[in-house]
């Protein structure tokens, strides 16, 4: 064996031997990365006509957490953002894992949900901004890459609060003189979304809400926070004023619970917000109404009282240094509930004698959206994901998930800790439960925005399940 073999011999054995040693060993860093419009006005969704945006109330970002154990490397991106298409996340991603070796199936990217944002999406009659699709494209990019270059030994903890002051089920069964046609005059909801508050016609709530705030902590080796990642099942709050962008309560959130650490701008801390299962929960208060709150005053009086709560437990969870990561994702493959054809011949003729094409009433926008679904493919593949990080489990779906079902995914985990963020690689639309969808009301009605089968909360919750067991067993 010449000098030159048994060099490479020996490197070959010391990079083996390190590489063991710095598995498990926790590597993490944090940025946030301004994603707020360059021009304006602009395009804001987050209703069924287009509204315009002056300018900011508050900035907007991306904001994004990576971490490592010495052989996997991850990074979850959550975007100040109503919803974001499948193909912004998945170019961002690409452009981000030729920058850090990153690869593409350990990158989470995800939308608050705040409704006065930039359209993303398009849906009902609002439509991007080809330039600012651009722009969120490049910092989501920008994000990974600087939380990346950023990383250093961490530890990291995780915790529970709760908060149920917050959060009601927003799905009312209401007294019959309440209940409205759907907006293809077709009978048969048994519930309504967001019905009047404080009129004695309420009933009961048709679902649960989630209180649970559930947070990853991470700090430096010596003791300092880098970041903060929480998850909550509360919609968004709104209460923003008009012609005005907001990241709502996620930013908020952000800001308050950095000076609950004590963490000043210097200080490089992120604190992130992520949206859980809400697709069926809000902020208002039901049966009866709160008194009428002056603009940004709820956003900052939630974002308060989730950081006060989360701040509170973090001082008492415990923190380690060493732990294995593990990721998996895959591809499901879910049926779109299109129209038949005798509502698609009503869809044609009601668009056709739109007096305003381009300010659709709300009946008139759903005829609009039955004819671009019987355009579609009859199935959609959705992307799904699953992390763990030592006894804490993390699920994304990309869908306005309904509260029961992220509370049964917690439940029938295998995982000591779970949480689930939703509107996450993409947006595809409400995903109640064949249960609700029986009951009828707003998030079931067939659109852009609530289009998978009846079934497919069963599927992807099979299937998540299913990849949590593969973590669970090492795989």
């Amino acid at each position: 064996m010449n000098t030159h073999t048994v060099f490479t011999v020996l490197l070959s054995v010391v990079l083996a031997i390190t590489a063991r040693l710095d598995a498990g060993q926790l590597r993490g860093g944090a940025t946030a990365v301004d994603i707020t419009p360059l021009r304006f006005p602009v395009s804001m969704t987050g209703g069924f006509q287009d509204r315009l945006a002056m300018q900011a109330h508050d900035r907007l970002h991306a904001r994004c957490v990576v971490i490592g154990d010495g052989e996997t490397r991850i990074a979850i991106v959550v975007c100040d953002s109503c919803l974001i298409t499948r193909d912004i996340y998945d170019r961002s991603k690409a452009s981000a894992a030729r920058a850090t070796g990153i690869p593409v199936n350990r990158i989470v990217t995800a939308a608050t949900h705040t409704h006065s944002a930039p359209t993303a999406v398009p849906l009902a009659q609002c439509n991007p901004d080809p330039e600012y699709v651009e722009h969120l494209t490049r910092q989501i990019t920008q994000a990974i890459i600087e939380a990346n270059a950023k990383m250093q030994p961490v530890e990291v903890g995780w915790g529970t609060a709760q908060v149920p002051e917050e959060v009601s089920n927003r799905r009312w069964f209401v007294k019959p003189q309440a209940l409205q046609p759907n907006p293809f005059q077709e009978p048969g909801d048994q519930v309504r979304t967001n019905p009047s508050r404080g009129t004695g016609l309420l009933i009961k709530a048709a679902g649960p809400v989630d209180p649970t705030v559930t947070f990853l902590s991470v700090r430096s080796a010596q003791g300092q926070p880098v970041s903060l990642l929480a998850n909550y099942g509360l919609h968004y709050v709104g209460g923003i004023p008009p012609s005005q962008l907001s990241a709502d309560y996620f930013g908020e959130f952000a800001r308050q619970i950095a000076s609950r650490f004590k963490a000043d701008a210097a200080s490089g801390f992120v604190g992130i917000m992520s949206n859980g299962a809400s697709g069926d929960v809000n902020n208002y208060r039901f049966p009866d109404a709160r008194p009428r709150s002056h603009p940004f005053e709820r956003v900052k009086a939630v974002a308060s009282l989730v950081a006060d709560r989360v701040g509170a437990t973090n001082a008492m969870i415990d923190f380690q240094s060493e732990t294995t990561i593990l990721m998996n994702e895959r591809e499901l493959e879910v049926g779109i509930r299109q129209p038949d054809v005798r509502q698609l011949e009503k869809a044609k003729a009601l668009l056709a004698q739109a007096a305003n094409p381009e300010r659709l009433t709300m009946n008139e926008v759903y005829a609009q959206e039955s004819v671009r679904l019987s355009q579609a493919a009859p199935t959609v593949r959705i992307k799904l994901q699953t992390i763990s990080i030592g006894e804490l489990a993390i699920v994304t779906v990309p869908c306005e998930v309904f509260a029961k079902i992220g509370i049964d995914i917690k439940r029938r985990s295998p995982f000591k800790t779970t949480f689930l963020i939703g509107l996450a690689n993409g947006y595809n639309g409400y995903l109640p439960s064949p249960e609700q969808h029986k009951l009828g009301g707003y998030e079931t009605w067939r659109s852009s925005w609530s289009y998978l089968e009846t079934d497919a909360s069963t599927k992807i919750t099979d299937s998540i399940l299913n990849q949590l067991q593969q973590l669970r067993s090492g795989q």
